[in-house]
């Protein structure tokens, strides 16, 4: 489990400028979109995404998802930190 004191339980995810998260109402299916590029994001990651407001920290937003959906705060925390860190790598998501 994380430290909540750590470093990465205190970082407070957003989707930088530029980049957002939209519903496409004539899909029916949540987008992510940055300039030249758009991901479909799984009802999963939906639920992290509107969690990254750059207002919630990792470790609040882990919280808030296990416990809303009943869930392993571990793999809670292993999924969210898998997802930000594939979308930091791809500079669709400030940590």
């Amino acid at each position: 489990m994380m430290d909540p004191q750590s470093s990465e339980a205190s970082q407070k995810p957003r989707l930088p400028r530029g980049v957002r998260l939209k519903y496409d109402e004539t899909r029916g299916e949540w987008l992510l979109l940055a300039p030249e590029r758009v991901i479909k994001a799984d009802p999963i990651a939906v639920e992290i995404l509107k969690r990254c407001d750059g207002t919630a920290t990792f470790a609040a937003i882990v919280d808030d998802l296990a416990r809303q959906f009943s869930a392993d705060r571990a793999r809670v925390e292993s999924d969210v930190r898998a997802l930000l860190d594939t979308l930091a790598a791809k500079r669709m998501l400030d940590l």
